[in-house]
């Protein structure tokens, strides 16, 4: 009676994977049309906090560097020509385009 369950459950299993259709998964969102999609040599707004516990943002200009899964690298101009790259959260980047529509 176990072997009975056990080949029945097994079966029940097998349909489920075999009738479930690929169209019923969630499709990945596109990255294009993405208004936090970042690409390299895009020029980006990085919102700067010089402490957590601060209210106060810096709204510095960058340019982007390389893109990983989860941060982004981004490149800040100091003074005299020198830079210094950064990796930072995509959440703390505004698209340059963006701010300067809203500006308008």
């Amino acid at each position: 009676m176990k072997l009975f369950q056990i080949t029945l459950v097994v079966l029940v299993l097998l349909s489920n994977l075999a009738i479930a259709f690929p169209s019923w998964a969630e499709r990945a969102p596109s990255l294009t049309s993405n208004p936090n999609y970042f690409q390299v040599g895009q020029k980006v707004i990085w919102l700067y906090k010089a402490r957590t516990d601060s209210s106060d943002v810096q709204r510095i200009p960058a340019e982007v560097v390389k893109l990983s899964s989860k941060q982004v690298q981004i490149k800040v101009y100091k003074h005299k020509n020198e830079f210094v790259n950064r990796w930072v959260n995509p959440n703390k980047l505004e698209n340059s385009q963006k701010v300067k529509r809203s500006v308008l």
